[in-house]
């Protein structure tokens, strides 16, 4: 047996045997908070529930007094209770009832600017509708629903939403683009968004400042557990820089339209177990990040010891995601038993030049998709970006810098995927590959198959896929040491292989299988070698 099959089948061992050996019991256990069970009511302190009250000043004043006296329940009984900005303290457990509704006011002057972090970095915004701040011991439960009243905040595009729905928001007030395919809150709102350059006026754009839903910030041992969160200005939950934190049981939904309406979005934290939770949003569902660019690198703060299991996503860009802002790296991160029914993506992992950020050891299992819109499985490094084209086919390769960023060692396994327009795609950059992927035991039936780009050290074993359009089944390019066993083809394809590329080298396979293997763009016929 020559070196290079030796290569690919040392390579195909080494990635299974550390899936193998390494699994969520490893994860330090998340330490869940603790709380007196002396209970307050915010009726106690004048709050009313008849939906027209503004209860800010009452509930903030429960919290309060609940956190001086050492801690407890903060109460929210039944009714409707309309509120500006909630702010949370230590050792405070604040719990909906079942037949409770947070409602969050339309009234905007009631949410301060205030400086924050968004999308990696600190920016200025509107005070979250649910905030706290270098807490420790506090929760946010029970079966009752906190809505953010986001539909008073965000744009809408008229292809998300039906005819109906679109009259009555543009019957409702503020603008639509000359275009008309885009309704926004208000004109300043409109300018601010298609306007380029720094946005330094923050008063004058406030409408455009829209707030994440629930922001907790470096926040110690915190619980979120059976309460539903909906409806929120921009992202639901942003957790950054927590540690030992548990979503247990949360429900998130979210209007397909909202835009960026992710559900969870989990930054810079460590420790962190979500499961049985439920979510439908209007972008991507669990996510992982660590802070953007050069800001994000020099704060240095990973994503790290997740375990995320038995949870359900629908409709949201993607079901689990790490990025595209990840520049703190994420590491030591297990996903399994979870369901994704109607998502763009299913596991989703995007990044750019200029990131950096190393996202490695990253463990998913035992998981199920169905009527997946794009990828059932995607890593891209070229998030909102295309590679830059030299001509005659040759493409720029700039040097390898703190901004480059690295995906390696993935183990995915045990994945059944029903209905996605491609099954995966891997793409990496020519002066960074997408480095030590390994999948097995994978069933896929999508309409196109398998596109590995700038791709090294990836191992696919088991793999079943059954593709609508199968030339080719498999489009490798500029990849190397790539491993293929008992990779098949449920339909017949008319090319099982394309290999392409001058960099295109080691490449193994244990049968071509039906329709062969085409060569192309420089690529040689000893690229691949064939044979068990």
């Amino acid at each position: 047996m020559n070196r290079i099959a030796l290569l690919a089948i040392a390579t195909s061992i080494t990635l299974y045997t550390q899936a193998q050996t390494y699994s969520w019991n490893n994860l330090p256990k998340v330490t869940l908070p603790t709380f007196k069970k002396d209970t307050l009511s915010i009726t106690q302190f004048g709050a009313k529930s008849d939906g027209l009250t503004l209860n800010t000043e009452a509930i903030n004043k429960t919290i309060e007094a609940c956190s001086k006296q050492g801690g407890g329940v903060v109460l929210i009984p039944q009714g409707i209770w309309l509120t500006g900005p909630i702010v949370l303290k230590s050792n405070v457990n604040l719990y909906v009832s079942r037949a409770a509704l947070i409602q969050f006011t339309a009234d905007k002057t009631q949410y301060p600017l205030i400086e924050t972090y968004f999308e990696g970095k600190k920016a200025v915004r509107n005070q979250a509708p649910i905030s706290g701040t270098d807490l420790e011991n506090v929760a946010i439960t029970g079966d009752g629903v906190i809505d953010g009243n986001g539909d008073i905040w965000r744009m809408v595009k008229k292809d998300k939403v039906t005819e109906g729905e679109w009259k009555k928001l543009t019957a409702s007030g503020g603008v639509v683009t000359a275009d008309g395919r885009s309704w926004y809150p208000s004109e300043a709102y409109m300018k601010a968004e298609t306007e380029k350059g720094p946005k330094t006026d923050y008063a004058a754009i406030k409408d455009y400042l829209r707030p994440n839903m629930v922001v907790l910030r470096n926040c110690r041992k915190v619980l979120l557990q059976n309460t539903t969160f909906q409806n929120s200005p921009c992202w639901n939950l942003h957790m950054l820089y927590c540690e030992q934190l548990t979503l247990d049981g949360v429900r998130v939904r979210n209007l397909p339209s909202a835009q960026n309406g992710d559900g969870m979005d989990i930054e810079s934290c460590s420790y962190v177990e979500v499961k049985n939770s439920t979510l439908d949003c209007g972008d991507d569902g669990i996510c992982i990040k660590s802070g953007k660019d050069e800001e994000g690198r020099k704060a240095g703060k990973a994503s790290q010891y997740i375990y995320i299991h038995d949870n359900v996503v629908y409709k949201a860009h993607g079901g689990f995601v790490i990025g595209s802002e990840m520049s703190g790296g994420a590491h030591d991160i297990f996903v399994t038993n979870c369901s994704f029914i109607g998502t763009d993506v299913g596991l989703r992992f995007k990044t750019q030049r200029g990131r950096g950020g190393v996202v490695e050891n990253i463990y998913i299992k035992n998981i199920s998709m169905r009527d997946i819109v794009n990828d059932a499985i995607s890593f891209d490094m070229y998030y909102f970006g295309k590679p830059v084209s030299l001509g005659a086919g040759k493409i720029e390769i700039p040097p390898v810098d703190e901004g480059t960023p690295q995906f390696r060692k993935f183990y995915i396994s045990n994945i059944v995927c029903d209905g996605a327009s491609r099954a995966m795609i891997i793409r990496g950059l020519p002066e960074m590959s997408i480095k030590d992927i390994s999948i097995s035991d994978v069933t896929i039936k999508s309409r196109r198959g398998v596109d590995l780009i700038e791709a090294s050290g990836v191992s696919l074993s088991n793999v079943a896929l059954q593709c609508t359009e199968t030339s080719p089944l498999i489009n490798i390019e500029n990849s190397q040491g790539l491993s293929f066993a008992k990779v098949r083809a449920l339909t017949v394809p008319t090319q099982f292989y394309s290999v392409n590329g001058e960099r295109s080298k080691e490449i193994k396979v244990d049968s071509v299988g039906e329709g062969g293997v085409q060569f192309g763009y420089g690529a040689s016929k000893n690229a691949l070698k064939s044979g068990k």
